[in-house]
């Protein structure tokens, strides 16, 4: 997995938005009926916390905003905006989703994969691929897991995995270290 912890912005954003295009596909996915399993609100409250501004630092040792998280929707949503202003700005949006956690990322190629919380501990999320929507085709790339590490009270570490033809595509993995802007 590439650390962008952070390599140059404008890489690191190239490396999100190179794996993915537009059509839509979808995969089996359980049903998410029925109330919030306490462990995944639980989380949820979590993401919450990550609300403000968060800053990467570049190959050159250079401070860059690499993502903004806001808590909206009466307090059902949070929304992160990756590489806000630029280029190649992307939103995630989490929110429950009956018993689960929900990530919906809006890439900046036109895809929309939908990320479902599978495993649960107290310092991180694995998100796995549900769906994705507008895809090319199979064969195209795209962001479809995303694990979310709670390294400390103000740093995270996103962990974003690829998938094409169904499987992993590693070439395209890309790992995120975020701070939290004083």
């Amino acid at each position: 997995m590439r650390s962008v912890c952070f390599g140059v912005v404008a890489v690191s954003a190239a490396a999100l938005v190179g794996v993915g295009c537009a059509a839509g596909t979808r995969s089996d996915r359980s049903a998410a009926v029925g109330a919030p399993s306490h462990a995944a609100k639980a989380m949820f409250e979590r993401v919450k916390t990550l609300e403000g501004t968060w800053e990467m630092v570049d190959e050159k040792g250079e401070r860059h905003v690499a993502a903004t998280f806001t808590v909206s929707s009466n307090g059902t949503i949070v929304r992160e905006v990756m590489f806000p202003g630029g280029a190649h700005e992307m939103t995630n949006i989490y929110h429950m989703d009956g018993p689960t956690l929900l990530l919906t990322h809006y890439c900046a190629m036109g895809n929309q994969p939908r990320m479902r919380a599978r495993e649960l501990r107290a310092d991180q999320i694995a998100f796995a691929h549900d769906s994705v929507t507008n895809l090319d085709s199979p064969e195209t790339a795209y962001m479809g897991e995303m694990t979310l590490v709670f390294t400390g009270p103000d740093t995270v570490l996103q962990e974003w995995r690829s998938i094409a033809n169904g499987t992993r595509d590693a070439s395209h993995d890309v790992s995120i270290r975020l701070t939290r802007r004083r």
